[in-house]
């Protein structure tokens, strides 16, 4: 099954994750992180999810599935132990056309989720098409090695660099070649050391622009 890569935007979308386990607290984690109004069906939780229940992060239905509990939901998550209920979960899903994600079973869902992580706003995600999980998670750890902070500071300067830049009116040939040399320079380097100053000089050597953490 070939999946096609995306990233959504659920920020303020009703997500429903059916479940309370360990699997769960970390869908449910993952969904607020993005902004989410996430909606958790089950009846036995996690001491993590009750207390978001209890500071009103999430809603918390304390009652075995049912249908009625995804109506106007943007995606439904299934975490739980038992096979009819998870079948249930996607069949009723698929019929109302959301998106659903059955967690460890690709073949009862229309979406995967990825290993990721972040270094600010750069994320990385790494996916073996449902094949492996536990191989893409030790990808995920050997790039959490490879790539450090420095690399989520790196790309909010290169973010405040791209509007002034773009902002010039010239070709983008040229924005290219001015954003690759500033890549292509040691500031990845400075930032790591915490050299700042010379990290500031690369950039108003290369851009004529003052650097914005």
């Amino acid at each position: 099954m070939k999946f096609y890569p995306i990233s959504l935007d659920v920020s303020n979308e009703k997500c429903v994750v059916v479940g309370g386990g360990d699997v769960t607290e970390r869908k449910v984690i993952r969904l607020l992180e993005c902004g989410a109004r996430v909606v958790l069906v089950g009846k036995t939780i996690t001491p993590g999810l009750r207390a978001m229940r209890d500071e009103q992060d999430i809603e918390h239905i304390p009652e075995d599935y049912s249908k009625e509990h995804i109506k106007g939901a943007f995606l439904v998550i299934g975490a739980t132990d038992r096979d009819d209920v998870n079948e249930k979960i996607y069949r009723d899903s698929r019929s109302m056309g959301m998106l659903v994600n059955i967690v460890d079973e690709p073949a009862r869902c229309n979406f995967i989720v990825p290993a990721i992580f972040r270094r600010k706003d750069l994320l990385i995600a790494i996916s073996t098409g449902g094949k492996s999980p536990a191989l893409a998670r030790k990808l995920r750890e050997k790039m959490e090695e490879k790539y450090g902070p420095e690399y989520g500071i790196l790309l909010d300067i290169m973010g405040n660099l791209r509007r002034k830049i773009i902002a010039r009116g010239r070709t983008s040939t040229e924005n290219k070649r001015i954003f690759e040399s500033v890549l292509d320079s040691d500031i990845l380097r400075h930032i790591r050391e915490e050299e700042w100053d010379k990290a500031r000089e690369i950039v108003r050597d290369h851009t004529g622009e003052t650097m914005e953490l």
